[in-house]
């Protein structure tokens, strides 16, 4: 086999605490994935430390690379048609780590780089489990960092319809979390908590709901903090169950309000915030009421991964070519769109 005969991709993702790798085959098939998780590292902090973060990366990557070539049986680098790394957005020192790391593969073994989007990736997740996917569709990316509604017209046809204007939704959770003592990761630590009150205890704000598709999430953080200092006695549950609600409220009606816009044929969740087990049910909820489809990744596909790196890498080599050597890191990178 020479290079270039096979369509198997290697994925590396290293965009903020996930150490990944994964190969895929034809852009579709999940050969292997390995995620080495830096929850431990940082949960003594409250949150993500970017110096920490790149040097766990530096010392992990290696091995999560052996790993996922072995889960995936390549035993030689000619079994590559390509490494695709992500590149933005994301910490620029773990996206350093892992763009350094690709490019010494795609030398050493005379493969081509791709540079990957780590927003595109997250679109790409979806159809990794779901090839079957009718267009357009409207897609929810919301993660700690991103709250993007997109219309999607296949594999790089996007157009961002709205996005947050300040706090990005998983952001809010964290802080939101983090100020009511629930521990790291604050999204899951929230949602359990929230399992146990009474959504209807704090009519918390739902800010520019009936407004456009921009989001803003910073006024709600800043209406719990005051709720508890004004009701120093309320349980837990109830403010975690409240807020959780009022973002969901938000962003679930936005998105079907889109998915009507644009005719779309249903609505996609995308990103670390599509594992929440309450937007998961309202959204299909409201498909099903709307008539349309709802794709909901599986909790794997929603955190970030190097699978869904790779299926992008798989398509935009396919499309664009490979990218140069001299690919940079791009901290603030935004989705591509057509003009």
């Amino acid at each position: 086999m020479t290079p270039g005969t096979t369509d198997l991709v290697l994925g590396i993702e290293t965009s903020c605490d996930e150490t990944a790798a994964a190969v895929v085959d034809r852009g579709a098939v999940v050969r292997s994935s390995v995620v080495s998780s830096q929850v431990e590292l940082h949960a003594r902090y409250g949150g993500v430390v970017p110096e920490l973060a790149g040097r766990a990366h530096l010392e992990r990557l290696t091995g999560v690379v052996a790993e996922a070539l072995e889960r995936a049986d390549v035993g030689e680098p000619r079994q590559l048609r390509a490494v695709a790394v992500t590149y933005g957005p994301g910490l620029v020192g773990s996206l350093l780590v892992g763009l350094a790391g690709a490019k010494a593969l795609s030398m050493a073994w005379d493969v081509p780089l791709v540079g990957v989007n780590h927003l595109e990736g997250h679109l790409f997740a979806a159809l990794l489990e779901r090839p079957d996917l009718r267009w357009p569709l409207v897609v929810l990316l919301v993660s700690g960092g991103h709250t993007i509604l997109v219309r999607m017209d296949g594999p790089g046809r996007y157009r961002v319809l709205g996005q947050t204007l300040d706090d990005a939704a998983g952001e809010a959770y964290d802080k939101v979390a983090r100020y009511l003592g629930l521990g790291y990761p604050g999204g899951p630590a929230l949602d359990r908590a929230a399992a146990d009150g009474d959504p209807t205890a704090f009519a918390f704000p739902r800010a520019l709901l009936a407004d456009g598709y921009d989001f803003s999430f910073s006024g709600l953080k800043t209406s719990v903090v005051r709720t508890v200092e004004r009701h120093p006695d309320a349980a837990t549950a109830d403010v975690a169950a409240s807020f959780q609600q009022a973002v969901t409220d938000v962003l679930v009606a936005k998105a079907r309000r889109a998915v009507a816009d644009v005719g779309a044929s249903g609505l996609c969740l995308a990103g670390g915030v599509a594992a929440n087990s309450l937007l998961r049910r309202v959204a299909t909820e409201a498909c099903a009421a709307d008539g349309v489809d709802v794709y909901l990744p599986s909790l794997a596909m929603c955190t970030d991964n190097a699978a869904m790196v790779a299926a992008a890498g798989w398509w935009r080599l396919s499309s664009d070519g490979p990218s140069p050597l001299s690919l940079g890191a791009a901290p603030n990178l935004a989705l591509p769109q057509l003009r």
